[in-house]
């Protein structure tokens, strides 16, 4: 009764998100190539690579679950050296960064919307054997065609938010019945097991098996490399400090520009570099810092001029973030300042470089706590708190290099969660 309410109140609740839906897709650009696939509807040559396929369906919805569904992809080829996979985003910055990554067993496509009809037509072409959604990307009608047609169904690095633990206990009466149809549950963190189970899934189900997303586990020494030789940076020169903004949101942008010119006056070789978690606003960010008096410049037209020293350098792509972060002396991790939930700084860590980040860690609390913590990282609680701490860690190499062996230390535990969780998921049985 409650999924025929859901698809009855379906195409309402479409009309009501709809504007806001279709703004932020015109922002993010590209949004016309493959629309058709949100619909369930497939090119012929898309049904034609999909015939006869038994493909197992990963589910992600933007970069930073994409990145953990190509570990567990390439995690699951190796136990399974035939297999064939279906990875769809929800996002066209998701899309772009699993299209440009994929190997050619992995066909990237958009994520059906959850209406039923829709979501019917998706499984008829895709004709999954086993679904493993990433994160908490659970919807009903898709929990619920696939327990009917007896497709094992996985949560994998099931990240529970504050704010969606809170959304679910306030709908548990709805989303119980979804959450009860679940196979499998892989959660990062052991607390997460009690979590879950207070949401109505069998702690049977629910595996502890660390974190894909903090797994460094067959991380790419190479990273970096072309950046280095690039704009001929290296972080262990001292002469040459990088001071680097990561995934940053509206109003970081500025805040690490005013505290970059108060710095530049003592670390006079310092340069900025800012990655903001939306590419498109990179014109407004220009825009913005050079009513600043900074000389800025996007990573595609400083890259053609590499003896140009801007004062700072924009990153214009998506999906090229980690690449960058080996050039830095220091990090900042965005949407921790100005805005809340904060974002991963794993990948940062994975690169040997230390961090720093705001009050507002929401979305990775317990990793932030646990870093904070263990002397891996310094977390501050302003502008000016911003300012002092970097001051420290710019004039202090040995302060520099405890973190980052401290930040090792306390991932260590994630170490081989993709392995982990693939074995898991290869056992599963279809659904009762």
């Amino acid at each position: 009764m409650i999924r025929l309410i859901y698809n009855l109140l379906w195409p309402l609740g479409l009309l009501v998100f709809l504007p806001g839906y279709l703004v932020k897709m015109f922002r993010r650009g590209n949004y016309r190539r493959k629309f058709g696939q949100r619909l369930g509807i497939y090119s012929k040559e898309v049904r034609k690579r999909l015939a006869g396929q038994r493909s197992t369906w990963l589910h992600a919805v933007s970069v930073g679950e994409v990145g953990v569904a190509l570990k567990l992809a390439n995690e699951l080829r190796r136990l399974e050296p035939g297999l064939f996979c279906v990875l769809t985003t929800t996002t066209t910055t998701g899309f772009s960064f699993a299209e440009a990554r994929a190997p050619d067993w992995i066909e990237v496509m958009y994520n059906p919307l959850d209406f039923w009809p829709i979501m019917r037509r998706a499984f008829s072409v895709i004709n999954p054997q086993r679904i493993v959604l990433i994160e908490a990307e659970i919807w009903p009608n898709l929990v619920a065609i696939a327990h009917a047609r007896r497709i094992p169904i996985c949560v994998a690095n099931a990240r529970l938010s504050p704010r969606s633990e809170k959304r679910f206990r306030q709908f548990r009466v709805v989303v119980g019945r979804t959450f009860r149809l679940l196979d499998l549950v892989c959660v990062p963190e052991q607390e997460d097991v009690d979590r879950w189970t207070a949401l109505g899934i069998p702690r049977h189900r629910i595996r502890y098996t660390g974190s894909v997303k903090y797994d460094l586990s067959g991380a790419d020494e190479r990273l970096g490399i072309e950046a280095v030789a690039v704009f001929h940076l290296n972080p262990a020169d001292p002469t040459k400090l990088v001071l680097f903004g990561g995934s940053t949101h509206a109003g970081e942008e500025e805040m690490l520009a005013q505290v970059f010119l108060k710095l530049r006056k003592q670390f006079s070789s310092l340069c900025l570099f800012i990655a903001p978690r939306h590419v498109e606003r990179v014109r407004e960010i220009r825009r913005r810092l050079e009513s600043l008096s900074l000389e800025v410049r996007p990573i595609t037209e400083a890259k053609p001029h590499p003896d140009s020293k801007p004062d700072c350098i924009l990153l214009d792509k998506t999906g090229e973030l980690q690449s960058w972060y080996p050039i830095a002396t220091v990090v900042f991790i965005g949407k921790s300042l100005t805005s809340h939930g904060g974002q991963n700084p794993v990948e940062a860590i994975s690169a040997g470089v230390p961090v720093v980040f705001g009050p507002h860690m929401e979305n990775f609390a317990v990793l932030a706590k646990s870093l904070v913590a263990r002397n891996a990282a310094v977390q501050v609680r302003d502008e000016t708190e911003l300012e002092r701490e970097l001051v420290y860690l710019l004039s202090d190499t040995d302060a520099r290099l405890r973190l980052i062996q401290n930040a090792g230390e306390v991932l260590a535990n994630h170490r081989g969660a993709a392995a982990r969780t693939a074995l898991l998921i290869v056992d599963l049985a279809p659904a009762d």
